[in-house]
């Protein structure tokens, strides 16, 4: 067994994740905590959440023997260029007995390693949001969309949401007979499927229970459209489809057409077996027939590979990526 020990983190808004490993690729520790990612929740609740998660992951561990460690973020362009943030990061890596270095990456790319160890090809993320990013030599070189909710993120799980709601207030403009995605919806929203004998007294109530919410969480309505789309409602289905569409969109403006290197999809609306998932898998394997599709794995265990690949020890990084994601070549 190898002596030497890596240390990956794969945080997100609603989790942060740790794996400790060796060389040998036998996982030794892992650790959880709460969201992490200090552009939503500051830099120093971000940093006590993965001083936590690191803790618990080396638990049973001697944290001299981590020689690298690797941080997969979203926004970790903002986080190194913050002084005070990367301080704070920096004080909970030490705090957590660790003494090597560490190395910040975007979350895509942790995605990405998470389904392949290719060094070229793409990722495309669905979840709340919604982005994809050209992959060269394991470092992001384009992205498309990723926008945000107010801007982009086409086919994202925001995206999802408020189409649903759009076409619940368009029904309730028009008098038609709700359906039983818009039923769903005036239901999860108002906590009521009874119509108003003023009609537009429902869709008053209807905007205001979602403006008196953050935005995005619309994307809390997201299962509301895949449920009903895998039961075959026709406006689930159709957004659904019109989803799978941008998503496969914003694929090609960063993906030739004629491009053989790997697909991965990752975030929970893709990696999961939903009606988007399905239909994204179809139109990729429709629009890049000889391009292989992986789905994204672990992404803690994704970050800890991407620091273990970069130690003069590990000579063969595809055979250690193997041995830790054994269904993803």
């Amino acid at each position: 067994m190898s002596h030497t020990l890596v240390v990956g983190l794969d945080i997100g808004g609603t989790s942060t994740r740790a794996a400790a490993l060796n060389l040998s690729g036998e996982r030794l520790g892992a650790g959880r905590a709460g969201g992490g990612n200090p552009t939503s929740h500051g830099a120093e609740r971000a940093a006590a959440e993965l001083l936590t998660a690191l803790r618990e992951a080396l638990a049973d561990i001697d944290p001299t023997r981590v020689a690298a460690g690797t941080i997969g973020l979203a926004g970790a362009a903002r986080l190194l260029a913050d002084p005070a943030g990367r301080a704070a990061f920096d004080r909970a890596w030490h705090d957590a007995g660790l003494r090597c270095p560490y190395t910040v990456y975007g979350d895509a790319l942790v995605a990405y390693a998470s389904g392949t160890a290719a060094a070229d090809g793409t990722v495309l993320i669905a979840g709340t949001g919604a982005i994809t990013a050209r992959v060269r030599d394991l470092r992001l070189d384009r992205i498309a969309d990723g926008h945000g909710w107010l801007l982009g993120d086409a086919g994202s799980g925001f995206w999802l949401g408020r189409a649903a709601v759009r076409r619940l207030l368009a029904d309730l403009d028009a008098g038609h007979t709700l359906g039983p995605l818009t039923t769903a919806v005036l239901a999860e929203l108002t906590g009521s499927t009874d119509i108003a004998a003023r009609p537009r007294d429902t869709v008053d109530a209807t905007v205001q229970a979602v403006t008196r919410r953050p935005p995005v969480e619309l994307a809390r309505l997201a299962p509301l459209v895949s449920t009903a789309a895998a039961e075959g409602e026709p406006v689930a289905t159709a957004l659904i489809a019109e989803a799978a569409a941008h998503l496969t969109e914003s694929v090609s403006r960063i993906r030739p057409a004629d491009a053989v290197t790997p697909v991965v999809l990752g975030g929970g609306l893709l990696t999961g077996d939903t009606p988007l998932a399905t239909a994204v898998r179809a139109e990729v394997s429709r629009n890049w027939p000889q391009a292989p599709l992986r789905i994204a794995g672990d992404g803690a265990v994704a970050a800890a590979w991407l620091a273990a690949r970069e130690l003069p020890e590990v000579t063969d990084p595809a055979a250690l990526h193997a041995r830790l994601f054994p269904t993803t070549p």
